[in-house]
């Protein structure tokens, strides 16, 4: 979701070896000065590398992303397939459909080969089977993981409870995503996004939010909040369907 000041998100898609050197140089004429521009790697297992840019005010990121590896990550959204990596930046980690996702919704600004744009066209079509994994997956492990969080919650460890909330409403998110077919890349404004899906409960966004405003720090009002979780996601496993697939589907 791109508000006015977001950053320019410009992804970089490549074949090892990656001249760096290049880019760095690109980079200090792009912006009139020298640019830390990283290795593949330097940010972490899935954000990959890139840069910070500042053009005419204007920040740019440049974001690594490696084509095989793209590749890959779509042939197994296609088998109903994702892992979740741990990032910095991202408490939730990177769902590894991101990766299929950018490619689904980004604008291609150079293409020369055509393939960019020719998975584009693939990626537009949301995969069943991953719909199917997603929503499956939410329907077992949120309420599985808010269960497991009452224990916490009688010992008033809000550290634990929020956590467990986190995470229970992070999978609601995906689930929401996939059962509309819309793709979701990040946890910035996905609570936002997903209560405007069909199949969100009424005031989806206000409840999700309203469970760790209320979270308190004693047994009774960490209860009183996983009570209304437990509610939320009733809710949204009824409206997506009954498709309690199990653990398997996630990697």
């Amino acid at each position: 979701m791109h508000h006015p000041d977001s950053d320019y998100d410009l992804g970089l898609y490549y074949r090892p070896p990656l001249d760096t050197a290049a880019l760095r140089l690109l980079a200090a004429e792009l912006t009139g000065g020298p640019v830390e521009v990283t290795e593949p790697g330097g940010w972490g297992p899935w954000v990959d590398g890139g840069g910070w840019l500042s053009i005419d005010g204007h920040r740019v990121d440049w974001i690594y992303r490696d084509m095989d590896r793209v590749h890959r990550v779509w042939r197994q959204c296609q088998a109903g397939q994702f892992e979740v990596g741990a990032q910095p930046g991202h408490p939730l980690g990177v769902y590894s459909h991101a990766y299929a996702g950018e490619v689904a919704v980004g604008r291609v600004l150079a293409d020369l080969g055509g393939e960019l744009q020719a998975l584009q066209e693939q990626t537009r079509l949301y995969p069943e089977p991953l719909r199917e994994a997603l929503v499956g997956n939410a329907q077992w492990e949120a309420p599985f993981i808010l269960a497991g969080a009452r224990k916490g919650a009688a010992r008033g460890d809000a550290f634990y409870v929020g956590g467990c909330l986190f995470r229970a409403v992070g999978l609601l998110v995906h689930a929401l995503h996939a059962h509309a077919r819309c793709w979701v890349l990040n946890e910035k404004g996905a609570v936002q996004a997903a209560g405007e899906l069909p199949a969100a409960p009424a005031d989806f966004v206000g409840r999700a939010h309203g469970v760790f405003s209320a979270l308190g720090t004693t047994p009774e009002t960490l209860a009183a909040a996983l009570d209304d979780a437990d509610r939320l996601v009733a809710e949204v496993c009824r409206f997506t369907g009954d498709q309690h697939l199990g653990a398997g589907n996630a990697r």
